[in-house]
């Protein structure tokens, strides 16, 4: 007999999808259904021997033979892009849909924690909502009343620990849920990206107790999350879901690797224009862009850096005619593709090309004034004043993660994700590039 905690044999999930009939109206009222009603009797008198109209209906796959296993104790990050069936696999596991086909073995108990306020009740108390939540999961009385006072510590919620939490913020919603589930000792933790609602300080708390659950008390724990760098401190093993099937399963970095191949970001720091697919955006009438590297402070190739660490960008570029009216370009951007910082060269200073040629041309951000999480970067040339003559959007990607500066979260807190700031930055034309082309992936100091 396997030893695995879960057993997941040839899983698929289908959807029937209706389509809305041409000419029919978008909103139907009661006069419309007895409308219709008299119609369809009507044309069955005319015609008794004709079958009737099928609905148009579509059918979806959410999940399509999809099968892993997962051991006791193990921390497996779900990832893959919106939609590729990550929160219709959670809700599988969880018993709250069944499968079309397929099946799924559970040894032991799941708690769940897929949206804000699972399994409470609106009208009950905080107090009343941790009993119920603990009998739901299959927890007695005396089980929830031994972790009753570490739940209310965790979340916080002391002061309103006997208010209904319909009046509670999603932050309190979110908390309280998190600790029920966290603290009444399930053998399977199912937690969604659910934890994105809570501030930064609560969800390293929550990612603390997760690893703490798994580490410690030897539980099993599935996380989904969009946040790549808590999948990969938090997660062992990594399942990548594409378009509701499993495209790997395996070590969390490698599977990390493969979801910011698959949506079209580059992880080793550096990307060659001219051999990957890339969607461009201009004629490439005066420039071309060839290759794009991050670096840091020692010419390394880099993905992840820490807050408040130097960044240097490095663009390679085929110019066809000289001039010194050339702009060039970058963008930091989220993950919702919300531009965050500028670098443009010709704010800084003129750059000039003597000559046609590759050159090689230098940006450097003295301090990276990012809060931790996942971000990409555009990149463009272009005469002043003119059009995109060429750029790349989301040509690379990068990670920044936490440092010694949590003092000063204040002052990056000006940078938030709906703000749009012009860095500082150093511009220079380093030479003619004579380098071979891939020759930076090797080494930032080959230049």
């Amino acid at each position: 007999m396997s030893d695995s905690v879960i057993q997941v044999e040839n899983l698929g999930k289908k959807y029937t999808l209706g389509h809305q009939q041409e000419g029919s109206s978008r909103y139907v009222a009661l006069r419309d259904v007895l409308a219709d009603g008299m119609k369809s009797v009507g044309r069955r008198l005319r015609h008794p021997l004709r079958p009737p109209r099928p609905p148009q209906a579509d059918e979806f796959w959410a999940l399509k033979d999809v099968s892993f296993e997962v051991k006791p104790g193990e921390v497996v990050g779900i990832i893959g892009r919106n939609g590729a069936g990550k929160s219709t696999l959670l809700k599988i596991l969880s018993r709250i849909t069944e499968p079309t086909e397929g099946r799924v073995r559970l040894r032991g108990r799941v708690a769940s924690l897929l949206e804000v306020g699972t399994g409470f009740h609106p009208e009950l108390t905080g107090r009343e909502n941790i009993f119920l939540n603990g009998a739901i999961l299959g927890m007695s009385r005396v089980e929830i009343t031994r972790k009753f006072d570490e739940i209310v510590e965790f979340a916080e919620v002391l002061r309103f620990l006997d208010t209904p939490v319909k009046r509670y913020s999603s932050g309190m919603y979110v908390r309280l849920a998190f600790s029920v589930a966290a603290h009444l000792e399930p053998e399977i933790l199912v937690v969604d990206e659910v934890l994105a609602v809570g501030d930064a300080a609560f969800q390293k708390k929550c990612l603390g107790k997760m690893g703490d659950v798994a580490k410690q008390e030897g539980r099993t724990v599935l996380f989904v999350s969009h946040n790549m760098t808590a999948v990969e401190s938090l997660c062992q093993t990594g399942l990548l879901l594409s378009g509701g099937q499993v495209s790997f399963h395996g070590d969390a970095r490698t599977a990390i690797s493969e979801y910011v191949l698959e949506s079209n970001l580059a992880i080793a720091g550096y990307v060659d224009f001219t051999t990957r697919q890339t969607e461009r955006y201009g004629p490439q009438l005066y420039a071309t862009l060839r290759s794009l590297s991050l670096l840091d402070a020692d010419n390394n190739c880099v993905t992840t850096l820490r807050m408040g660490q130097a960044l240097k960008f490095r663009v390679e570029i085929d110019f066809k005619a000289p001039s010194d009216s050339y702009e060039i370009g970058l963008a930091i951007c989220n993950l919702h593709g919300v531009r965050l910082h500028y670098l443009i060269s010709n704010w800084e200073n003129a750059l000039e090309f003597t000559s046609p040629g590759p050159y090689v041309v230098e940006a450097v951000m003295p301090s990276l004034q990012l809060f931790p999480g996942e971000y990409s970067v555009n990149v463009w040339v272009k005469k002043q004043g003119e059009a995109y003559d060429d750029a790349v959007h989301e040509a690379t990607a990068f990670t920044v993660q936490e440092s010694q500066l949590t003092s000063q979260y204040a002052y990056f807190e000006r940078y938030s994700t709906n703000t749009q700031v012009y860095t500082p930055s150093h511009w220079r034309v380093m030479r003619q590039s004579t380098v071979p082309m891939g020759a930076l992936a090797e080494s930032g100091n080959s230049l």
